[in-house]
């Protein structure tokens, strides 16, 4: 999507691996599982996953907290209350998905999934929020930045840029939180206009059908 994301493994013993793939191209509309594959581990219809997957422990899963980790005075006023807003009904989207885990917001204290509101123009370079995962990386409109152990999520940030269009947020806010619980990959195809995993547009507000299906198959109910 419109909307960047960089992969961060964080292996135990071994040096932070990143994943550049950010999307698969696909002719039309995949099986339930073809789809999930896709965005969980970047496997092309029929072929072998192409990043790891990974997941929020479920120790943690159940109480992921979600909160803006910084606010850049060049970031529009108007738009903070548009992005705080879609926070908000993000999460509550989540939450009612059907899947095994549960998102809260807060707004004191370190969250495990980050927000960052940045005065970095589109395609600018991102400096300055002192996260390691997301400074010195290329910013399009949002990006996704999830560092894991082995196939254990430790902790996901993420950026947005001064130059969000209005009706873009809600589409980016949503995706990007999606992401972050361990579904990074998108799909480049005229077959998924309804999906907000479509990476030539940032149209789509709710999470619906495959998208659905695809958090619910990542985080299955007991």
């Amino acid at each position: 999507m419109y909307a960047r994301l960089t992969l961060l493994a964080a292996l135990i013993l071994l040096p932070t691996m990143t994943v550049a793939q950010e999307f698969i191209t696909v002719p039309r509309r995949l099986s339930d599982d073809a789809f999930y594959r896709l965005v969980a581990c970047a496997a092309p219809p029929g072929g072998p996953c192409g990043k790891p997957e990974i997941r929020w422990s479920e120790e943690r899963r159940v109480s992921l907290t979600v909160g803006i980790a910084q606010i850049d005075a060049g970031f529009p006023t108007y738009k903070l209350d548009l992005v705080d807003d879609a926070i908000d009904r993000a999460i509550a989207q989540i939450n009612a998905s059907g899947a095994y885990l549960v998102l809260e917001r807060i707004y004191e204290g370190e969250p495990d999934i980050s927000i960052y509101l940045l005065d970095t123009p589109q395609d600018g370079i991102i400096a300055g929020t002192g996260n390691r995962e997301l400074d010195g990386s290329e910013l399009s409109i949002g990006r996704v930045a999830i560092r894991s152990r082995g196939g254990e999520i430790q902790d996901a940030a993420i950026a947005i840029s001064r130059d969000i269009q209005r009706r873009e947020v809600a589409s980016v806010v949503l995706e990007e939180l999606v992401q972050a619980l361990g579904l990074p990959t998108d799909i480049q195809s005229p077959a998924y206009p309804d999906s907000i995993f479509n990476e030539n547009s940032n149209a789509v507000v709710w999470l619906r059908g495959q998208d659905a299906m695809a958090l619910r198959r990542h985080y299955p109910r007991l």
